[in-house]
């Protein structure tokens, strides 16, 4: 059974597929904005909101409790769970603050050293230019401790001791990273979709490198990696951010790279860009090939690694996506 749980709206939406696609509405009028699922226990998931706190289900998303109120600020824009170190979660939160759990979301405390950063006085997120946020966290699964953190805007840094220490952004990094991936297969690889572009590190962040052949989008949302060939990656693109999240004037695409090669456009089976918003990506954990991609027309499965889509025939409420998709996770069975 595949479940797909979906942030969008003020709901959190969960599809499970058994013998035919079931939808389930949970934490409604909470505004989820960020998900995890623990990769060492599938049966639990974490979902930050906008202004509601952090909250974690223990049975696959059929019931919720609120979790983090240590956490100072209640709007969390990412979570991530360790895959290497039992039982430990990390919340990131607006104005930017991280925050580590040991005993699954128990109780919290702040990784202060992240505001001390040298570029934090000019971390800021244009449309609230008074604040910013941490717009992903990444746990790498081949190193205890390490974790990318992505700040919108102005940063991509890094902890290689679970947060006792940070390492600033470098030179020639992305600076608006939207979403991050790491790969089991390729220690070292991180991918970012960034509003600067697509980058690759292949030495945990020191250096980077930025990928934009074939790109005619590089306003970056999404990136999803094959989870059998690290050489596989798809991202959703725009031209800008005007044009990226909200669906009455929408554009945009989906791009796929395999082998080292450029980016080709990977539209096949997927609504025209024009009044598109930019997708929100996830690859199946259990099964080589396959990914998802979550927009204003609903679901969409690639089998192929991102070369060609179907629409998943789920029955969302008619308004489901009216506002976009604001993230996306898929649990094995």
């Amino acid at each position: 059974m595949t479940t797909l749980v979906i942030a969008a709206g003020r709901d959190l939406l969960i599809a499970r597929r058994g013998a035919r696609w079931t939808v389930e509405h949970h934490l409604r009028g909470a505004s989820p904005e960020s998900l995890a699922a623990d990769p060492m226990d599938l049966r639990r998931i974490y979902a930050g909101t906008m202004g509601n706190g952090l909250w974690r289900s223990e049975d696959g998303g059929r019931t919720w409790t609120r979790v983090g109120t240590s956490i100072a600020q209640a709007v969390v824009t990412a979570v991530a769970a360790s895959s290497t170190e039992q039982d430990v979660v990390y919340a990131g939160t607006e104005p930017s603050a991280v925050y580590r759990s040991d005993d699954a979301g128990g109780t919290w405390r702040e990784l202060t050293g992240l505001r001390s950063l040298p570029s934090a006085s000019s971390w800021s997120f244009p449309p609230r230019p008074d604040t910013h946020h941490v717009r992903w966290i990444q746990a790498d699964p081949g190193a205890a401790g390490r974790v990318f953190v992505a700040i919108e805007a102005g940063a991509l840094v890094r902890t290689e001791d679970g947060g006792r220490s940070w390492v600033d952004r470098v030179r020639g990094g992305p600076i608006d990273t939207h979403t991050a991936a790491t790969h089991p297969l390729a220690p070292g690889r991180v991918y970012s979709a960034a509003g600067d572009g697509y980058f690759e590190s292949r030495d945990a962040g020191r250096s980077w490198t930025r990928l934009v052949d074939g790109l005619r989008h590089r306003y970056l949302v999404g990136v999803a990696v094959d989870p059998a060939d690290p050489e596989v990656v798809v991202v959703s693109a725009a031209p800008g951010p005007w044009v990226a999240y909200q669906p009455e004037n929408a554009e945009a695409y989906v791009y796929r790279k395999s082998g080292g090669g450029p980016f080709i456009p990977a539209m096949q089976g997927l609504p025209d860009g024009r009044g598109t918003v930019a997708g929100r990506l996830a690859a199946h954990p259990g099964e080589p090939g396959a990914m998802y991609s979550a927009n204003n027309h609903g679901v969409f499965r690639s089998g192929d690694g991102g070369a060609t889509w179907q629409i998943l025939d789920i029955p969302w409420p008619r308004t489901a996506f009216a506002g976009g998709v604001d993230a996306l996770i898929v649990l094995p069975a």
